[in-house]
């Protein structure tokens, strides 16, 4: 599945916009330490590390704009902040700020507690998922204790429990249906503690996806030390290994030219002791890096005869085991292609798919683009490619 069915792409919308005034210190508990990162930065790793999300848009205290830049988004590498916006009094108004920051391509929109640090990526995606298919969804939990109903400080009566469950983040909901709901709010001067509630003011049935009872928010001191104590052992969230891959050929006549796994017409060809596929190598010394295995120089040396006119697809798929047996699994990849001709945009959608499949993957966690040099250099003058590749892994979880 990919972020883009329905046609619009997806959209986080972050609010941590309030002071914390229950959690008893001077800062807000957004910057408050969790592992030795700022409890704003887990969460907003967790939106980086799927592909499932396009981008983010943080909404942030009235003059908090330059701190969040300088202590969280720069120093830990937060790549999908597009915009930051300030907040309201309310998280309703809040969420509202960056409701109207949305870029007008957006399908879908995400929300999510900037205090609920230990999310699973594949709750904001199965929540995501679901509101593609049903207009809206809420990741939740099972009530488990007894709930009593009390007045004047005595129990009047006891619950059932069977059809009640506990409402956290993410929440996703295709654009219409939120926006009617916030309208509808800001028409009737109605204030409630989640978006689910004012979709549900509309008559509109919002689809449960079964949470985690660690995805806690962070409201409380006590809630802090549980979150510390829960990080080091979460059995999702592995870690996460990034690499690099860069590689380089020239352009000769008399070869065929493959890129991404895929033949692409043209009256030149890249030349090397494989099929010289640029592409696929950048890509798949991305993954060794991230994996810490030799780099295909060594696993494929060009002095070994066995390895003559391998494949870029069969060099990946080999590359792609070697990382699964190292306990590893791919997270997204992207690959940027520089040459100034041909132009390989009617060829991408071909290349996603044949990656994909090689790497045993679902075709949005690869991505392929590409840019020119704009004539300069041995590139710009049409003498060879280069391609840049990044990948993501993590530790594949035990049984």
């Amino acid at each position: 599945m990919t972020t883009n069915q329905g046609g619009g792409s997806v959209t986080a919308i972050i609010p941590a916009g309030g002071v914390g005034s229950r959690f008893g210190q001077a800062q807000p508990k957004q910057y408050v330490t969790l592992a030795d990162w700022p409890l704003l930065a887990h969460t907003l790793s967790r939106f980086d590390q799927t592909p499932w999300v396009d981008r983010v848009i943080l909404v942030v205290p009235y003059g908090h704009k330059g701190r969040v830049r300088e202590e969280i988004l720069k120093p830990f590498g937060i790549q999908k902040v597009t915009q930051i916006v300030f907040g309201g009094e309310h998280r309703q108004e809040s969420v509202y700020s960056g409701f109207l920051a949305l870029e007008d391509d957006v399908d879908l929109v995400v929300i999510h507690d900037a205090v609920r640090p230990l999310v699973r990526v594949r709750t904001i995606e199965e929540v995501i998922d679901a509101a593609r298919t049903h207009g809206a969804a809420i990741a939740a939990i099972p009530v488990r204790d007894t709930l009593k109903r009390v007045e004047d400080d005595n129990a009047v009566e006891t619950l059932d429990r069977s059809q009640l469950w506990q409402a956290q983040t993410p929440q996703a909901f295709r654009r219409d249906v939120l926006a009617e709901a916030l309208a509808a709010a800001r028409r009737d001067g109605v204030l409630a503690t989640d978006e689910a509630a004012l979709v549900e003011r509309l008559g509109l049935p919002v689809r449960i996806v079964p949470g985690a009872a660690d995805n806690i928010k962070i409201t409380l001191p006590e809630d802090h030390l549980l979150a510390e104590s829960l990080i080091g052992r979460r059995p999702e969230e592995e870690t996460m290994r990034v690499g690099i891959g860069v590689d380089v050929h020239r352009l000769v006549r008399g070869r065929p030219l493959m890129l991404g796994g895929v033949a692409v017409p043209y009256d030149q060809g890249l030349e090397g002791h494989s099929d010289a596929d640029v592409i696929v190598h950048a890509l798949s010394d991305a993954l060794l890096s991230a994996a810490g295995l030799p780099d295909i120089g060594v696993l494929f040396p060009d002095d070994d005869p066995q390895w003559a006119g391998l494949p870029g697809r069969d060099m990946l798929a080999r590359v792609a085991e070697k990382i699964s047996e190292a306990g590893f699994r791919l997270i997204n990849a992207d690959v940027s292609l520089l040459a100034e001709r041909p132009k390989i945009a009617a060829h991408v959608p071909r290349m996603v798919e044949a990656l994909a499949q090689a790497l045993d993957a679902e075709p949005d966690q690869v991505r392929v683009k590409a840019t020119t040099t704009e004539a300069l250099g041995p590139i710009g003058r049409g003498e060879g490619m280069a391609a840049w590749a990044v990948a993501l892994l993590a530790e594949k979880t035990a049984p």
